[in-house]
């Protein structure tokens, strides 16, 4: 397995950096209040420690030369009290800036987690799912240090360093002058090596989506199941260490990039202050203007503290520049587009007779590829049923999933009760609509939370009465822990019978008008089919049913058959008629009648 490319089509990134550092700062609009405290604490915090080197510059100056203890100790308090003042200050900054954060984290994990909610089931069905949970954990989870403290360490770091040059200056000038000469080229420096991590944090997320993907497939209880019996479980290790090998090089290369010239500018910084004593004392020694002993060593302490703030700046600014690529690909999803939306003023119904018609349907998956559907005119009566078959490939399953809106029409229109699906809200059409498919899908929850998924207020009467009508109450009761039985992992506690009448419990305790059976008996044995056919039945009655068919021996009552072909309705009639017609649906009698000794 190699990495690949995210199979997501976004819409076009924001051409200029500014753009989308702006749209970065719009994420901490609703906590304006909050970073406004903080900012407060962040300034009060730099002017207290530039304090200290004014106390230190009159200690050394004035206090101890001319022996005044009193003023000596007050000074002396000072400096203790500005510690404390600027550890309290630093306690509740962190607080505050650390729950900003955390609550931008959350708001960005709630909109794409609610904007892949809104997305159809194509773009699920060309994208890998551990593609969309690493865009959830990793890039997300990656930006956690610059949302969490960057922005407020930018600020104070900022603040730190203005009000420390100002003090600077107020001591001497003309040694900040020589402090900052070489400051223009660390910022460029800096920026540089910025550049440079971001690339490679855009490689290394991509990897690391790709990892997350190759885990999520093969070690799942399907990809177990499929290594182990195919031999590949040894092939796949080697697939995965490989990949792992890839994510190791640009985990270095993300931590090594540009380390060797931040690390000069620490050098060059860390030297300054015997720079600034032996340009000092050679200026005195050379009839320059004298610097006393306090205002140099406050100079120099004003310096030191200029230190740690300047290099933390240099670093946050390449900290923010990497992170840059994790937005971008967070953006992305943000920026998705919509294909299934509900219109401004969308049609509610209270309830729902059930009544379904296809008019002129013309569906494709791709604008430049030959329709998937066409022509396709049908009516099912509110109450009446409809079997859709034909060979593999011949749009069944498609047609029966533009009824819930999974897919929309790209011609024709589908109608509920006389009204466009498209038209209709969204609850309503979840109210009305009911799907049981060939792949169940099972939470690794309990038996109750998997029913209750339908209807989380449901009594356990309720869920008893669909479990019976279900035929799957008795083997429920039977296990040791009833129904609060954890299914396992998709379900893999249970067989493939179990598990699909579990989904017509699931079904029947949401009482939906209208029903799609997509193909929902056709993986099982003809013995265990038989049961759940019987569900099926009490799940159908008195409900507008359209069943996806690939036995043809569950569709034979149906009021009305359809035969798909390519796309196209080809036959239609009941069971007798289309037997009478000796057309395509016979000869897919005839080919039934033949394999049924096999299953």
């Amino acid at each position: 397995m190699h990495p690949e490319e995210p199979t997501v089509n976004p819409a076009p990134a924001d051409p200029t950096q500014p753009r989308q550092v702006r749209r970065i700062l719009r994420l901490f609009t609703p906590y304006r209040g909050r970073l406004a405290v903080v900012g407060l604490l962040v300034g009060a915090s730099s002017l207290v420690s530039v304090a200290t080197p004014f106390l230190l510059k009159e200690i050394l100056d004035v206090a101890i030369p001319q022996g005044r203890t009193g003023l000596l100790t007050l000074l002396a308090l000072g400096m203790i009290l500005s510690a404390v003042v600027n550890s309290v200050f630093g306690v509740l900054q962190t607080l505050i800036s650390t729950t900003v954060g955390q609550r931008v984290m959350h708001d960005l994990r709630t909109a794409v987690y609610g904007r892949l909610q809104r997305m159809s089931l194509a773009f699920f069905t060309r994208t890998r799912t551990g593609e969309v949970q690493s865009r959830i954990a990793n890039d997300i989870g990656g930006m956690q240090a610059t949302v969490t403290s960057t922005a407020t360490s930018l600020v104070s770091n900022l603040t730190s360093v203005v009000a420390t040059i100002v003090a600077m200056v107020a001591l001497d000038w003309r040694l900040t002058a020589v402090s900052l000469i070489l400051l223009p080229l660390f910022v460029w420096i800096s920026r540089r090596v910025g550049n440079e991590r971001k690339k490679i944090a855009t490689r290394r997320q991509k990897q690391m989506a790709a990892m997350a993907a190759t885990v999520t497939e093969s070690l799942s209880v399907s990809g177990i199941l499929l290594g182990r019996t195919m031999g590949r479980a040894d092939s796949l290790t080697t697939s995965f260490a490989a990949e792992s090998e890839r994510l190791v090089d640009l985990e270095v290369r993300s931590n090594m990039a540009g380390r060797w010239r931040m690390a000069v500018i620490g050098i060059v910084m860390a030297a300054l202050p015997a720079f600034i004593y032996w340009t000092a004392g050679l200026a005195q020694q050379f009839g320059g203007p004298a610097v006393s002993i306090g205002t140099l060593v406050a100079f120099v302490s004003l310096q030191q503290g200029l230190f740690r703030p300047t290099v933390s700046l240099l670093s946050t600014g390449v900290q923010i520049q990497t992170s840059l690529a994790l937005f971008q690909r967070i953006f992305e999803y943000l920026d998705l587009p919509i294909d299934i939306t509900e219109p401004e003023k969308p049609v509610h119904l209270d309830r729902v007779k059930g009544e379904i018609r296809f008019e002129d349907v013309e569906f494709r998956y791709d604008d430049k590829g030959a329709p998937t559907l066409r022509g396709i005119d049908i009516t099912v009566p509110a109450g009446g049923s409809l079997a859709v078959v034909g060979p593999t490939g011949s749009g069944k399953s498609t047609l029966s999933y533009l009824v819930p809106r999974l897919y929309d029409v790209t011609g024709g229109r589908v109608t509920i009760d006389g009204v466009d699906v498209r038209d209709l809200d969204f609850d309503t059409l979840a109210r009305a609509v009911g799907v049981v498919s060939q792949e169940t899908y099972l939470f690794h929850a309990s038996v109750a939370e998997n029913l209750r998924f339908a209807k989380p207020d449901a009594t356990d009467e309720e869920l008893h009465a669909a479990a019976k009508a279900a035929q799957i109450h008795d083997h429920i009761a039977s296990l040791p822990d009833g129904y609060d039985t954890v299914v396992g992992e998709r379900g893999h506690r249970f067989s493939g019978g179990e598990k699909q009448r579990l989904a017509i419990a699931r079904t029947i305790l949401r009482d939906p008008p209208v029903l799609i059976l997509d193909e929902a008996t056709s993986a099982l044995d003809t013995r265990t089919e038989h049961a759940v056919q019987e569900a099926i039945d009490a799940l159908s009655a008195d409900r507008t049913t359209i069943t996806i068919a690939h036995r043809l021996s569950t569709v034979r009552d149906a009021d009305q058959i359809v035969v798909l072909d390519t796309g196209r309705a080809v036959e239609r009639g009941t069971h007798e008629e289309l037997l009478e017609r000796d057309g395509r649906y016979a000869a897919l009698v005839r080919r039934d009648a033949q394999l049924e000794p096999t299953r």
